[in-house]
């Protein structure tokens, strides 16, 4: 009796630690995991530039327009809090802006624009705009990776 209890106990520790490294083994997948899906997507309004990074490294880099004078773009660290594939800004006489990320309570957002001409200098009541086709890979690769795993960072 006693060496089967021995025996039983034993392979009761050895499967307990055994699920102990499981467990800190998927743990430690699943970090590596979210951290794969971070993005951070900053803006230096200094050079009217925006660098998308996944997981550390640079994957875009755009060219954009933040706010003019009297309409400034806020700097900081913020979270996006949703996504529209077309919102219209009513304030600004029913504009549309696709592609549109909002990341301030005010309605400060990224989004596409036609105004073209006007990237790399301030020309927008706030907001921070992309061409129609940068728009979409930021919008894109942020609807892939999360809300959640997106960090905006403004400078």
């Amino acid at each position: 009796m006693f060496r089967f209890a021995h025996t039983l106990w034993r392979t009761c520790i050895a499967a307990a630690a055994a699920l102990g490294l499981m467990a800190g083994a998927a743990q430690a997948a699943s970090t590596v995991g979210n951290d794969a899906r971070k993005v951070e997507i900053v803006i230096d309004k200094k050079t009217q530039r925006m660098t998308v990074y996944v997981a550390g490294e640079k994957r875009h880099e755009f060219v954009v327009s933040t706010g003019r004078a009297g309409y400034d773009t806020p700097v900081g660290t913020f979270r996006p809090s949703s996504m529209h594939k077309m919102a219209i800004s009513v304030k600004y006489g029913n504009t549309p802006m696709p592609h549109t990320i909002f990341f301030t309570r005010v309605g400060h957002a990224i989004h596409a624009t036609t105004a073209l001409k006007q990237l790399g200098r301030p020309a927008s009541h706030g907001c921070i705009r992309l061409s129609p086709e940068n728009a979409k890979r930021v919008y894109d690769l942020v609807q892939q990776m999360g809300l959640e795993n997106t960090t905006i960072r403004i400078v």
